[in-house]
C-alpha cells in the first residue's frame, strides 16, 4: 500500500559525505542544538531546510511566478525600437538621361493651354519627327544629375507601439494558465515536503527501534552472562554437566554476535537519519525518543472521514485539479486560433537621408497609427482539430482526477484500518510482555531452587527476548501507521514547514 504522490520521490536512506562538510552542516542546522536530544520536529525542520529537491521546487515556484508576470505583460502595450545602417554601392537616379519636356502656352482664343510645336511655315501644321512624334518648339530641360540621389550611407529606425485589443481570449487564457502553473508548483512543493517528512519519520523511528533493540540485546547478553557464570559454578560443584555449560556458552556467543550486528545497524540507522536531515553521515546526535519506554496508545480512530475535506487537503489532488484547470485554459487557447485578432499599432519612423521634404541628407521622420485585424477563414480543419485535441486532453485530466480520488479513498480506509490494527497489536504485545517477564522470573527462581534445567531458563529468556522485540516493533509500527494515516488524510504539515502559499 503506497500513497499517491506527484511526482514520485526517491529518498536515499544512506550516503557518504566528507568530514570537512561537518562545519557546513552545523551552519545549515544552526537553529538546532545537536548537543541536546533532537526531537522529531527538529529532524523534520532540518530535512525541510536542507533537502535539495525542496530547494529545486522553491526555484520552480519562483520560475512559475515570473512566467505569470510575463503573461500579464501581454495585456499592456509593447514599445520597441528598431534601427539599422545600410551601405549601397551605387546611387539612385530617377532618369537614365537628361529629360526634355515640351512646354505649353495659353491660347486666349481657345482659353486653353497648347503645346509649343514646330509648324510648317506654309501650312501652319505641326511637324512630326522621324519617330512619328510632334517636334516641340521649346523644351524644359531636367538634367539627370538633378534627379540623382546619394544613398551610399543610409541610416533608419522606428519606435513602434503595439496594443492588443482582442486576441480571441488567448491572453486571458495564458494568464490563467501561468497562474495555475504557479499554484501547481506550490502544490508540488508541498507534496515533496510531505514525502520528505514521511522519510524523516521512517528514519527517525528506525533509529529509535534499533536503539531499543540494542538495549534489549545488551540486557539479553547480561542475562545469559549471569546464567553462564552460575552454570560454570554448578559444574565445578558437580551439580551441572559440562554439556549444560557448553549450551549456555554457545547461546551467549550467539547473543554477543547479535549484539554486534544490532550495534552496527544502529550506526547505519543514525547515518541514514543524518543524511535525510541534510547532515554529514558522521554527525553524532541523540534523539529525544531514544530512551522512552512504552507509549500510550491514542484513542480509537473514527471509522469514516469527510472525504471532501481529505481531497481538499491533499496537495497531490490539488495539483491534479490545477492540471484540469490548465487543460481547460489550453482548450480556450486552441479556440482563439479560430477567432479574429485585433491590435492597434503606432510608430514613429525616421531615416537619413529622408524624402519628407525633398531629398535631404539629415534625420527626419513622422508618426503613423493604424490597426491590424486578422480573421481566420479556412485552414482545412487544422485549428478545429487542435481544439478537439485540447478538449480530449481536458477530459483525460478530469478522469485522472476522479481515479486519484478513488485511490485516495481506498488509501484512507486502508491506513485507518492498519492504524487501528497496530494499536490492537501493541496492546497485545504489552500483555505478552508481562507474561514473558513473569515466566522469566519463575524460570530463574526454579533454576535457583534446582527444579528447572538450563534449557528451561534459556527458553524463558528467548521468550522474554521475543516478547520485548515484538513490543518494540509494535510501538514503532504505531508511530509509522500514524504518520502514514496523517499523510493519507493530508494533515502531515508540521509547524516547521515553511508556507509556500502567498
Amino acid at each position: 500500500m503506497r500513497l499517491l504522490h506527484i511526482p514520485s520521490i526517491l529518498i536515499l536512506l544512506a550516503g557518504f559525505v566528507m568530514p570537512g562538510n561537518y562545519a557546513m552542516a552545523q551552519s545549515d542546522a544552526s537553529d538546532v542544538n545537536l548537543q541536546a536530544p533532537v526531537s522529531l520536529e527538529q529532524c523534520r525542520e532540518m530535512a525541510l531546510k536542507n533537502n535539495k529537491q525542496l530547494q529545486i521546487s522553491r526555484q520552480q515556484i519562483r520560475k512559475a511566478g515570473y512566467q505569470n508576470k510575463e503573461a500579464f505583460a501581454a495585456y499592456l502595450p509593447a514599445i520597441d525600437f528598431a534601427g539599422g545602417y545600410m551601405y549601397n554601392q551605387r546611387n539612385i537616379s530617377i532618369f537614365d538621361s537628361d529629360q526634355m519636356l515640351p512646354t505649353e502656352t495659353f491660347n486666349l482664343q481657345t482659353q486653353k493651354y497648347e503645346f509649343n510645336l514646330v509648324k510648317n511655315p506654309l501650312t501652319g501644321e505641326p511637324i512630326k519627327g522621324p519617330n512619328g512624334q510632334y517636334v516641340p518648339e521649346t523644351v524644359a530641360l531636367i538634367p539627370k544629375d538633378a534627379m540623382t540621389f546619394d544613398i551610399h550611407n543610409v541610416f533608419f529606425g522606428a519606435v513602434t507601439l503595439t496594443q492588443p485589443v482582442y486576441m480571441g481570449g488567448k491572453i486571458v487564457a495564458m494568464n490563467k494558465i501561468t497562474k495555475a502553473a504557479e499554484n501547481l508548483a506550490r502544490e508540488m512543493h508541498d507534496n515533496e515536503a510531505e514525502n520528505v517528512i514521511y522519510a524523516v519519520d521512517a528514519a527517525y523511528w528506525q533509529v529509535v527501534s534499533v536503539k531499543a533493540k540494542y538495549a534489549l540485546a545488551q540486557s539479553y547478553v547480561n542475562l545469559l552472562d549471569s546464567l553462564c557464570r552460575n552454570v560454570h559454578l554448578m559444574v565445578e560443584e558437580g551439580v551441572a554437566t559440562r554439556s549444560d555449560a557448553l549450551s549456555v556458552d554457545v547461546k551467549l556467543n550467539s547473543a554477543q554476535v547479535d549484539l554486534t550486528k544490532v550495534e552496527n545497524g544502529l550506526v547505519l540507522s543514525r547515518m541514514a537519519l543524518a543524511q535525510v536531515c541534510g547532515l554529514p553521515v558522521n554527525t553524532t546526535f541523540t534523539l529525544a525518543d531514544e530512551d522512552n519506554g512504552a507509549i500510550e496508545p491514542n484513542p480509537l480512530l473514527p471509522n469514516s472521514y469527510n472525504m471532501q475535506d481529505v481531497y481538499d487537503r491533499r496537495p497531490d489532488l490539488r495539483a491534479l485539479g490545477l492540471g484540469v484547470e490548465v487543460a481547460n485554459q489550453q482548450k480556450k487557447v486552441a479556440l482563439s486560433s479560430m477567432l479574429p485578432n485585433l491590435a492597434v499599432v503606432g510608430a514613429y519612423e525616421f531615416s537619413n537621408p529622408n524624402m519628407y521634404n525633398g531629398f535631404k541628407k539629415k534625420f527626419n521622420g513622422g508618426f503613423s497609427v493604424g490597426a491590424m485585424l486578422t480573421i481566420p477563414i479556412w485552414h482545412w480543419g487544422g485549428n478545429y482539430s487542435k481544439y478537439k485535441a485540447a478538449e480530449a486532453d481536458e477530459i483525460v485530466r478530469k478522469l485522472q482526477l476522479e481515479d486519484a480520488k478513488e485511490l485516495v479513498n481506498l488509501q484512507v480506509t486502508q491506513a485507518n484500518f492498519k492504524t487501528q490494527e497496530a494499536y490492537k497489536t501493541y496492546k497485545m504485545t504489552l500483555t505478552n510482555l508481562a507474561k514473558a517477564d513473569e515466566n522469566l522470573r519463575s524460570a530463574s527462581l526454579g533454576f535457583k531452587e534446582g527444579v528447572l534445567t538450563t534449557d528451561n531458563v534459556m527458553a524463558a529468556q528467548t521468550a522474554w527476548l521475543k516478547a520485548h522485540s515484538e513490543q518494540i516493533d509494535a510501538m514503532i509500527d504505531v508511530q509509522l501507521c500514524e504518520t502514514y494515516l496523517s499523510k493519507a488524510l493530508g494533515t502531515l504539515t508540521p509547524q516547521t514547514q515553511e508556507t509556500t502559499k502567498k
